[in-house]
């Protein structure tokens, strides 16, 4: 599909603004490999070659029967036992002493053949967020192991933070273009019709946002149970009205312009007119409250995990790491990792919104 002129224009404005263009290649980046986290930080490797065939831990389960072992359950590939039984071809030697029989396999002190010899290729980080690892004391600071440390329940914080922002990133997109969308419809009708279409809307407005959305998520969660989506679906709920109020005040003045009135005259359709001339020119002002509807999104499910009321328990999330950095006063890299997560991620967005309204608004010109 070609790109019509006025979109290139807008292209070339956004890469001029250097600060929006750059937070975009770095977040895009960071969001691309967060979608691949399974690959990144995971205590399943990435590929297993037993006898020639290939298997995929990441993605699909297999028992331990699969490689030769007793229990139908999913293989612990961290195992040392498991472990021999791949890279041996399934030799039932390794029940016994598994390292020191894959020691003599790697040596080829055995009589295993070279074409039965197994490998596995593992995460660059060997860790699940929900592994619970055996260092000792918990939380430990960092080290070569776990690069930030582990956190109260001995769980990898790094691999934490990359399903966390992987689980943000996605709640609030979501989120975002669900919610904006109903909000720009429901500010389009108010602002266009007017008179009594606009009364109405005001007041249910009006009872929606005096309702306590917090009670409501509590509610709902004790009854339901805490789950991704019903909390998606209960941030639209009450997050929707966040853009009908500009919305509503850009048609509210567009309304009357001469070019409505003549589209009028000519029969244009009122959705032709709302939605494709009177929409664009009322996107400055919609741009100019996303970077404030995508941050507050984030640090309200970081409020939520925070207060007990978000994801599900065991969830990779920011705001519970934030919550053991309050609990764990001892252990400041718990802290220092919350604090830095959340503020280059709602830095580089609020520059990418900057950048996109400014793009956008054709008054804005970059030298």
């Amino acid at each position: 599909m070609a790109i019509s002129e006025l979109n290139r224009r807008r292209w070339r404005n956004f890469r001029r603004n250097s600060r929006a263009f750059w937070s975009l290649v770095i977040f895009s980046t960071l969001f691309v490999l967060s979608l691949f986290a399974e690959l990144i930080a995971n205590d399943k490797p990435v590929i297993v070659n037993y006898r020639g065939e290939y298997y995929f831990p990441s993605y699909k389960f297999y028992p331990e029967t699969t490689f030769g072992g007793d229990f139908g359950t999913q293989a612990i590939y961290s195992d040392p036992a498991v472990q021999c039984l791949i890279v041996s071809g399934g030799r039932e030697e390794c029940w016994d002493e598994p390292e020191d029989f894959m020691a003599a396999v790697r040596s080829g002190l055995t009589d295993v053949p070279r074409d039965e010899q197994g490998w596995m290729i593992w995460p660059p980080i060997p860790y699940h967020f929900r592994t619970i690892n055996n260092v000792g004391t918990a939380p430990s600071a960092p080290d070569a192991n776990h690069w930030l440390g582990t956190d109260d329940t001995a769980r990898d914080v790094t691999a934490r933070v990359i399903y966390g922002f992987r689980t943000s990133v996605l709640f609030a997109l979501i989120v975002t273009v669900v919610a904006s969308s109903i909000g720009i419809a429901a500010g389009a009708i108010q602002g266009y019709f007017g008179g009594r279409t606009d009364l109405v809307f005001q007041r249910i407005l009006e009872i929606w946002a005096s309702t306590p959305s917090l009670y409501v998520i509590i509610i709902l969660f004790a009854i339901l149970g805490r789950s991704f989506w019903l909390l998606v679906f209960v941030t639209i709920l009450f997050g929707w009205p966040a853009l009908v109020g500009v919305v509503r005040a850009e048609f509210l003045r567009a309304r009357n312009f001469e070019y409505v009135r003549a589209a009028r005259a000519l029969g244009v359709s009122d959705r032709t007119i709302m939605f494709r001339h009177i929409l664009p020119n009322a996107m400055v002002a919609t741009l100019t409250m996303l970077p404030f509807v995508v941050t507050g999104t984030i640090a309200g499910l970081a409020a939520l995990d925070y207060l007990g009321y978000g994801l599900p328990a065991g969830s990779a999330s920011l705001g519970e790491m934030a919550l053991q950095a309050k609990q764990n006063l001892q252990a400041p890299w718990l802290a220092f990792t919350a604090f830095f997560t959340f503020a280059i991620m709602l830095s580089l967005l609020v520059f990418i919104f900057e950048g996109v309204r400014d793009a956008f608004d054709p008054r804005k010109t970059f030298r």
